[in-house]
């Protein structure tokens, strides 16, 4: 096998770093890319004596950055010196696109298909509550819709405040030792829920499970970005929230098994789901403990093995292939907590505030639907199992559309028309359910609010963009955990919009949800429209310079993440 720092052809015989790291006389590379990361474009001044092909595919992928192997990256791009894989760092790497894919194929086996499970053992405990309705919890509580709607405006609150927090810890920390805590932390609660008496008592546990589940995603999605390229992660967080669905599907089932246990011990039903749930999830968060690596050069340990999971060459591809895609990712090293001044730096990104917006109402329209499915179900006649059974089509189709149109969104290199969208496929759904008669077929308004659920959920495109426009690890850390807070306080509004005294066709609440179904589409065109302008005059400011200038500014720049002027924002 070739060594790192030497030629190694492709299939086709040629060097596929060679073609894409192409450099010729005297000329600079600043970085390339369409979108979401820093623009490395070769330019040569008129004494160049070769050319260069920048209509090479590779440096036409969006997201896509070349580095040449010159001393200019290293000066200009080195990571730090305490960044985790400092000793893999070499300029001058090659490898073909076949290691590449190999490579990749594995992380998937060994890193997102593990953030799956472990997402899946968070809906698990988060999402019960849906299925514990379906038995006799609320009458069991003494509780009624208003209660419920509370408890869970109580879970929303605890969780988005503890978004920012979790990250920060997790910044010092690390992910691979503040999730395992969080898993095992909130288990806890969720057995706990099974001795609950009282509304107090349901309000008490929704607000621990709250804190303890708050800011594992966005620490899983920083994870993540340890590992995979800017390109690379949306489908991958597809995967993500595809996992997410299928505890639906697959909680359902285990509901209808474990509600049977009613009256087992003296127990009710949904007193068994939570505590035998609560269990699964708390050995899936021991074995995270001892299965979460570091970093992709930290895999080696007693239980991953003394070589770990990696050869010396693959450690080598994987941290060139990220700093190269995103040089940001060195900035820091994965267990250097953030200060107050760059807290503050994130905070005050404006570029990143559009996105946050977003998250507040792009997903109300269909929440207090998915909410309420099973109560609706159980309203229209059917029983405590058939209504966990016939909510799994709008998990199913859910699923579905969530990894089809994440793929789509990069396919076309369009990612804002694929949450326009999202809204457009809510809005005839929304006014059929609004003007339906009361006397309507239960089945038109099943098929109707299964539609409603299964619609294109682009919450792994959002995402994605955040941690790809953030342009640093600062910021993607803190806007990561912002853009969530904005979600989980979408939640909070969401549980109030279907009101007790407005049941049981929530005639008033779906006039609240059409009216945000437009809003939501003028907000989404804006937001297109400002990063386009946003390129726009950033590239006609970068093109205006000459190699030296360009050469002299990134040298001399105290211009940081997507405020530089080679960084370009993804739409």
């Amino acid at each position: 096998m070739a060594n790192a720092g030497e030629p190694v052809p492709d299939e086709k015989g040629s060097s596929f770093t060679s073609r894409l790291f192409r450099r010729a006389g005297n000329s600079s590379w600043t970085k390339s890319s369409n979108d979401g990361a820093f623009a490395f474009q070769p330019k040569l001044s008129q004494s160049s004596s070769s050319d260069i092909d920048v209509e090479d595919e590779q440096l036409k992928q969006p997201g896509h950055q070349a580095v040449s192997a010159s001393q200019d990256f290293d000066q200009y791009y080195r990571p730090i010196d305490t960044y985790e894989g400092i000793h893999r760092f070499d300029p001058k790497a090659q490898w073909t696109e076949k290691e590449e894919k190999k490579l990749i194929r594995k992380l998937d086996y060994r890193i997102c298909t593990y953030a799956c499970i472990m997402f899946f053992a968070l809906q698990l405990d988060r999402g019960n509550i849906s299925q514990a309705l379906s038995e006799t919890l609320l009458q069991d509580l003494n509780m009624n819709t208003n209660n419920y709607n509370y408890g869970m405006t109580i879970f929303y609150v605890s969780f988005l405040a503890a978004e920012l927090p979790s990250q920060l810890i997790s910044k010092k920390l690390g992910p691979d030792n503040w999730i395992p805590i969080q898993m095992v932390s909130w288990s806890i609660v969720a057995c706990c829920q099974s001795r609950m008496t009282s509304v107090t008592s349901f309000y008490v546990t929704r607000c621990l499970l709250g804190i303890c589940e708050g800011g594992f995603i966005p620490d899983v999605i920083l994870y993540l970005s340890y590992f995979y390229k800017s390109k690379e992660l949306p489908i991958r967080l597809s995967f993500f929230w595809g996992a997410y669905e299928m505890t639906f599907i697959i909680s359902a089932f285990l509901a209808t098994g474990i509600l049977h246990l009613r009256g087992y011990n003296g127990w009710s039903g949904w007193r068994w789901l939570f505590v035998l749930e609560g269990a699964l999830t708390a050995c899936i968060g021991i074995f995270s403990w001892f299965y979460l690596p570091p970093s992709p050069t930290q895999t080696a340990s007693w239980f991953r093995g003394k070589d770990g999971w990696f050869s010396e060459r693959e450690e080598i591809i994987m941290v060139n292939r990220i700093i190269r895609d995103d040089p940001g990712k060195g900035d820091m090293h994965n267990r250097q907590a953030i200060s107050f001044s760059r807290l503050w730096e994130a905070l005050k990104d404006y570029d990143m505030w559009p996105i946050y917006l977003l998250g507040l109402t792009w997903g109300i329209p269909n929440t207090p639907i998915a909410n309420y499915l099973t109560l609706t179900l159980r309203s229209l006649g059917f029983d405590t199992f058939e209504t966990n059974l016939l909510t799994i089509p709008a998990y199913v189709l859910f699923l579905v559309q969530l990894i089809f149109w994440t793929w789509v969104s990069e396919k076309v290199n369009n990612r804002f028309l694929i949450v326009l969208f999202c809204q457009v496929w809510c809005l005839p759904l929304l006014i059929a359910l609004e003007i339906l008669p009361a006397n309507a077929s239960q089945w038109a308004r099943y098929t109707l609010s299964i539609m409603l659920v299964g619609y294109p959920y682009i919450h792994a495109i959002l995402v994605a963009i955040t941690s790809r426009n953030a342009g640093s690890v600062r910021t993607r850390t803190v806007g990561s955990a912002i853009y969530n807070m904005c979600v989980q306080a979408s939640n909070i509004i969401s549980s109030n919009i279907y009101r007790d005294n407005d049941k049981p066709l929530y005639r008033n609440g779906n006039k609240v949800l059409l009216a945000l179904v437009a809003w939501n589409m003028t907000f989404i065109v804006g937001i297109k429209v400002y990063y386009i302008l946003r390129n726009r005059h950033r590239e006609k400011l970068w093109s205006a310079m000459n190699d030296d200038e360009k050469k002299h500014y990134l040298a001399t720049t105290e211009d940081k993440g997507n405020k530089r002027l080679d960084f370009r924002f993804a739409h």
